[in-house]
């Protein structure tokens, strides 16, 4: 079993919590908000494997990156995994439904269980589940609640820019 790492950076969203095996990043949440997540004991902090990770979100945060190449290592079921795929496929600065969504996955009746599986994105902000929206064109539900949501939507939008500080 290998060791996992983390390490914490400062965004215009709150303290992120970036979690990794050195190789892939495995988790990107927000240590606040509807859905808190903070580190396990047996996790050891490190900042080195996260360094391209922070230099992205910098650059992403400023509105200098719109796409993301950081590997990825995301545990979940196989439709999970469909799912948070399809996420990666929605253009920087454009939403989708969750109908539309479970479409794209070839499910759509299953717009519920897109639903699910989007709240449960292990990597936030670089799979992006925030740009996913209710039918009726507003914001639905957000792990790392509506108002940072509504944050990341905007940044994308060109609304405004934000910068980005991290830890050392």
């Amino acid at each position: 079993m290998s060791v996992v790492a983390y390490s914490t950076v400062d965004s215009p969203i709150g303290e992120l919590l970036l979690v990794g095996d050195g190789r892939a990043l495995r988790g990107l949440h927000m240590v606040e908000g509807r859905r808190p997540v903070g580190a396990h004991d047996d996790w050891v902090r490190s900042t080195g494997p996260f360094d391209d990770v922070r230099a992205q979100l910098e650059e992403y945060f400023d509105g200098r990156r719109t796409s993301f190449d950081v590997p990825l290592a995301m545990e979940g079921t196989s439709f999970q995994r469909v799912v948070w795929n399809a996420l990666l496929e929605i253009p920087y600065g454009e939403t989708t439904t969750y109908g539309e969504l479970a479409r794209r996955v070839g499910q759509p009746g299953a717009a519920r269980a897109v639903g699910l599986a989007n709240g449960s994105n292990p990597v936030a902000v670089i799979v992006p589940c925030h740009r996913v929206i209710g039918a009726n064109g507003k914001l639905t539900g957000y792990g790392g609640g509506m108002q940072n949501k509504r944050i990341l939507l905007d940044l994308e939008r060109g609304a405004e820019t934000l910068g980005l500080c991290t830890d050392p």
